[in-house]
């Protein structure tokens, strides 16, 4: 192949079709994995990813398809890309849309169609699958000429991976996979564009705010969690002394040992960063994006905020920054680090007193014996047996509060969760994921029992790929979280309870290895025996979910208003 003034040419001249060039352009933007569920509208498509580079992986729902495709763009910053046939197929990749859209993962969704030139089946399976996706995508568009292939792919990925990432969508109709490019079909080469920085006036006056602020704090939330934004964020913790708390999506951007970090607003109130937010005069939310659970409320004639993002704020009644500092991350944030300094007028006292009041609070019960075993002693026991470069991909649920607050993260992106969708069922295949892009590294997924069934047949394709996983269960035969908040708001204990499999059986009826937790003291080493192992291995814990009352509804607010 030649390149041309930011093309390359293909082999149309001696026939390509629609599939053919299709797979083609995604092989030019360096796609390595395809999820899918094929269908007989894809076998066009299927035929020509058999010669390519591209490892097809076969997942068994396309929710966990389009789950793995969303974590791959979350983990690499590059376009994970997935693959439906039409109709209800396509219908199944929707709570994937949202999720990376939401959560800014860039993903490619493709989807089958049946032919749209001539067609002899009347409306069977025939869904407006591009205007379903338009309000989950930032681009949904159906092919209508083999030639337009590598234009809409490029634009694809292009508003992808552009900030704020999220979901896109083609649709590639069977007639149109089967049909030969014409001779003058070419790919398109991926253009370098750089991201803008934050303006000179804008970056000064962020700069003043600083120093004029007595109690200044930075926020660290989802937008963050990338690599450089991460060393600039720690260079600027350093520099200026401020101290930090996350979001839930913002784990682990600054090593969680820090003697500077206070802690992360797992709750939206009424927990002890809150007593450090209300001192504040000044937060400086890096990266923060309105669709996670907002970690405070902003209100009118109170604190200042300095939004540090690489788009503009999403206003909105709880969240109205005073100054917007607009552009790349990284250089933005490096720029105050340099710039603002530390400053003597500066008193961080009433935070270390924070600060100490949460490592008191967070040490307690991690080490209780009680059995089932509660919250605590699972986060704990986890940190204890993962290593400093270990991942874990939360689903969603209670136990998700407790080990956002309570299990401290070392490096970005090591602990997987979703604030922004939070959708059940996620949990497994972004473990798999991560599994596959770092086979060297301990990988574990902690699911709650609802959120795991969601997406257990997925154990199935994780042996099948030989990955190296755990999958921590914490079992109480629940919507636990849903229980929680029933109890909360005063309702009677209705309609939320359910039976399980033997997740030992289930475990083993996949080939994987199962394990049931009966002590609490087995806890620890059976989990360190499943990753040393290597393979699959489920673990069933049984949980005592008292703690959430005692503790999110009446512990917490004594403490903290005592504090």
């Amino acid at each position: 192949m030649s390149k041309t003034e930011g093309t390359v040419e293909t082999t149309a001249k001696s026939g390509v079709t629609g599939a053919e060039l299709f797979v083609k352009a995604l092989e030019n933007e360096g796609v390595r994995y395809l999820f899918a569920v094929p269908g007989e509208e894809n076998l066009d498509f299927l035929e020509a990813l058999r010669t390519s580079r591209i490892q097809l992986v076969l997942n068994r729902h396309e929710q966990a398809a389009g789950f793995m495709a969303a974590t791959y763009g979350r983990l690499t910053g590059r376009v994970g890309v997935c693959l439906s046939t039409l109709g209800p197929g396509a219908t199944n990749l929707v709570t994937a849309a949202a999720y990376a859209q939401l959560g800014a993962m860039p993903m490619m969704m493709i989807s089958g169609q049946k032919p749209i030139k001539s067609s002899k089946q009347g409306l069977f399976q025939i869904l407006d699958v591009v205007d379903l996706m338009r309000p989950l995508t930032k681009y949904t568009r159906q092919i209508s000429n083999a030639n337009t292939v590598p234009a809409k792919v490029r634009e694809a990925f292009r508003l992808a991976s552009e900030e704020r990432p999220g979901a896109v969508h083609l649709e590639l109709p069977e007639d149109i996979a089967a049909e030969m490019a014409g001779p003058d079909a070419f790919i398109f080469e991926p253009s370098d564009a750089r991201r803008p920085t934050a303006s000179q006036k804008s970056l000064d006056t962020a700069c003043d705010m600083i120093r004029q602020a007595r109690h200044p704090l930075i926020m660290i939330g989802a937008g963050a969690n990338r690599k450089r934004v991460s060393q600039a964020l720690i260079h600027l913790v350093n520099a200026t002394g401020i101290p930090f708390f996350t979001t839930q999506m913002g784990k682990g951007v600054v090593d969680e040992r820090h003697p500077r970090y206070l802690g992360n607003a797992a709750l939206s109130a009424g927990d002890f960063v809150h007593c450090a937010i209300d001192h504040a005069d000044l937060v400086i939310n890096v990266g923060h994006d309105v669709v996670e659970k907002p970690p405070f409320f902003m209100k009118p004639g109170g604190k200042q905020v300095i939004h540090v993002n690489f788009s503009g704020a999403d206003v909105d009644p709880v969240y109205f920054p005073q100054l917007e500092v607009v552009g790349d991350i990284a250089n933005s944030v490096d720029y105050l680090a340099e710039t603002c300094g530390e400053c003597s007028s500066h008193d961080f006292s009433r935070f270390m007193d924070v600060k100490a009041a949460v490592d008191k609070h967070l040490a307690e019960k991690a080490d209780d014996d009680r059995y089932p075993v509660i919250p605590q002693r699972i986060v704990s026991d986890v940190r204890k047996i993962m290593p400093e470069d270990g991942i874990i991909a939360l689903d969603n649920g209670m136990y998700k509060l407790w080990f956002a607050r309570n299990y401290p993260a070392y490096d970005n992106n090591t602990v997987l969760l979703d604030n922004a969708l939070a959708s059940m069922g996620a949990g497994l295949p972004s473990a798999m994921m991560a599994a596959m892009l770092y086979p060297n590294l301990k990988v574990m997924a902690v699911c709650g029992d609802g959120g795991f069934m969601m997406n257990s047949q997925e154990v199935e394709t994780a042996v099948r790929l030989n990955l190296n996983l755990v999958v921590l269960i914490i079992n109480d035969n629940a919507y636990g979280m849903i229980k929680w908040k029933q109890g909360q708001e005063g309702f009677e204990d209705f309609g939320l309870d359910y039976g399980n499999p033997d997740f030992v059986k289930y475990a083993g009826a996949y080939g994987a290895t199962g394990h049931r937790v009966s002590r609490t003291e087995d806890l620890r080493p059976t989990l360190q025996e499943a990753l040393s192992q290597g393979g699959v291995h489920l673990v069933d814990v049984p949980v005592d979910y008292s703690e959430n009352r005692r503790v999110f509804d009446e512990e917490l607010v004594k403490l903290t208003c005592n504090l």
